[in-house]
Parts: C-alpha cells; structure tokens; sequence
C-alpha cells in the first residue's frame, strides 16, 4: 500500500503548520494508521530555517497533549511538489507563493477549502497572543480530522487524548 503524504505550509513553518503537522501526525498515530502516511510541514519564506516552532505553537500542542518541540523550521523545496501527495496551504497568501514557486502543481489548496470545507484562511496567529494560537489549534484540529474521515479512518477509535479543545 502506498503511503499518503502529506505537507502542511505555512509563511515561516513555526506556527501553523507545525501545528497542523503534530495534530495530524497524532491523530493517525491514535487510530493506529500513522504507518499509512508521510506528514510534514514546511514554510514558503525561509527566514526561521532550522528554528523551533513559536514557543505559543509548542505551547499549545503541549496543551493538547502534543509534542511540537523537536520541530524545525525549512523552507518549501522544488523536490516537495513531486514528493507530497497533497500540499495544504494555511492562506490565499501562501497558495499565491506555492504557485509562484510550482505553477504546474495540481497538488495544492487551501487548508480551508479542503480539509474544512469553509474556504476560509487559517490566521497567522503570530503578531497576536496565546488565544489566537488556541484558535488556530481549534480551526486545525477540526480539519485535520475531517481530513482523516475523508481518507476513511474510524474516528470512533480515537482516544481523545487531542480531541478535546480547551
């Protein structure tokens, strides 16, 4: 069976998408399937490469039960288009650059379209407090497991050690 891979992108890859990386990762590790999926997290701006994710992101992950901490930071590279599966994007800001960088690549969209059905961005929480990082955290967790149902995963099974929102 071919794995899923899946890259979650954000501007610096130290808020958002670490998030919705440990989320994600900890969810198909609770359902027992994480051996089904490639999942990573990458930045279109490199100006954080090889930092830790924002200490509000760990933080929160921590919160919630997840680990973030040994997370680092890189910039998006050409090999990631042909590598992942599926690239979401957290804003229109972030697919705009994705475009930029891989015009061709039919793997992208948006996080809020696909995962949330909203069509809505997920707000860059950085210049505000922790509240807006919990709401980034409520926002990612809510697609990351209408993510997993859509690839057929039996929520049912989940220890809800994540699922609660503080």
């Amino acid at each position: 069976m071919k794995r899923i891979s899946i890259l979650f992108v954000c501007m610096g890859n130290i808020c958002r998408s670490p998030l919705a990386d440990g989320i994600f990762s900890q969810l198909v590790a609770e359902v027992g399937i994480a051996d089904r999926f490639t999942i990573d997290s990458a930045g279109t701006g490199g100006w954080h490469q090889g930092d830790q994710p924002d200490r509000r992101s760990i933080a929160t992950a921590r919160h919630h039960g997840i680990d973030i901490s040994r997370h680092r930071a890189r910039r998006i590279r050409t090999e990631d288009f042909i590598d992942f599966d599926l690239i979401l994007a957290m804003d229109r800001a972030n697919i705009a650059e994705l475009r930029n960088i891989a015009p061709q690549a039919d793997n992208i969209s948006l996080f809020g379209e696909l995962a949330l059905g909203t069509g809505e961005d997920i707000p860059d929480p950085y210049y505000g407090g922790i509240d807006g990082f919990e709401l980034v955290y409520a926002k990612l967790f809510t697609g990351c497991r209408k993510l997993l149902d859509g690839f057929g995963a039996d929520s049912a099974s989940w220890s809800g050690k994540t699922s609660s929102v503080r």
